[in-house]
């Protein structure tokens, strides 16, 4: 058995923010992004379970204090449920009551092309178990 995984034809729903704060601080708002967004979106009430499928935190070392979020949605509908404007209008609240520093949001890819980025394939590798 080969230690990779390939996966095809999926048409997952990928969300892209890119955020900007100081470089000081993106500790501190990787930490709060995680316990109000990650967390929170991950719990909304009326879902059985999570409705990303992944969420990754890039990082660039040629722009410190540039924060990349890329979610995987299991689909358009989850998507837009946890997009519902008061559940969002509350977590936004918390987050800035819990992040106390300027931050900007710098791009929303997924916006700028209709919310037509999807993930098509991937290629994993799979460990062998300890």
């Amino acid at each position: 058995m080969h230690p990779y995984r390939y996966v095809s034809d999926e048409r997952r729903p990928v969300e892209v923010l890119v955020f900007e704060t100081d470089p000081a601080h993106v500790d501190a708002f990787l930490a709060v992004d995680h316990e109000i967004w990650t967390l929170g979106e991950a719990d909304t009430p009326g879902f059985e379970r999570v409705p990303f499928l992944s969420k990754e935190v890039w990082l660039d070392d040629a722009h410190p204090g540039r924060i990349t979020l890329v979610f995987v949605w299991e689909s358009k509908a989850a998507w837009d449920r946890v997009g519902e404007p008061n559940l969002q209008a509350r977590l936004q609240a918390r987050f800035d009551e819990r992040f106390a520093h300027p931050y900007r949001l710098v791009q929303a890819l997924h916006e700028e092309s209709d919310h037509g980025i999807h993930r098509w394939s991937r290629f994993e590798r799979i460990d062998a178990p300890d």
